[in-house]
């Protein structure tokens, strides 16, 4: 994976509900794994903004329902530090889940804004995407 150019904090523990930002059917996700996470062993996984992630549907369409899906962080509650100097914070935790491992989005447009780093990691994800902040 790319590097992003910013210093994310570590934001998410493993069993965190985040709010699926795209029209994928999916309302309501928990996470349940971080791929290609650096971590110490021996300590449990996290994840930040623009990290793969997976998560497991737990509101939405009844067919996607427990369903596991990878999908992408798109934005973090807590703030972190951009290279420019400036902390960036948004309302809510948010992902948009994908289709497959080359990281295409299963919806066809995002609600709300997206981090700048999600467009530099993930640029398919950003093209569906109304506002880069």
């Amino acid at each position: 994976m790319k590097a992003v150019s910013a210093k994310p904090t570590r934001a998410f523990n493993l069993g965190a509900y985040l709010i699926a930002a795209d029209n994928s059917g999916a309302k309501v996700v928990k996470l349940v794994g971080v791929k290609k996470g650096k971590s110490k062993k021996g300590r449990q996984g996290y994840a930040k903004i623009a990290d793969w992630v997976k998560v497991s549907i737990r509101k939405g369409v009844p067919d996607m329902k427990g369903k596991v899906f990878d999908a992408v962080i798109i934005r973090q509650k807590r703030p972190y530090k951009r290279k420019t100097g400036e902390r960036v914070a948004f309302e809510d935790n948010a992902v948009a889940i994908l289709k497959d491992d080359k990281g295409n989005p299963k919806g066809t447009q995002i609600k709300g804004p997206i981090a700048r780093e999600v467009l530099e990691r993930w640029p398919s994800v950003a093209k569906i995407a109304n506002i880069v902040y």
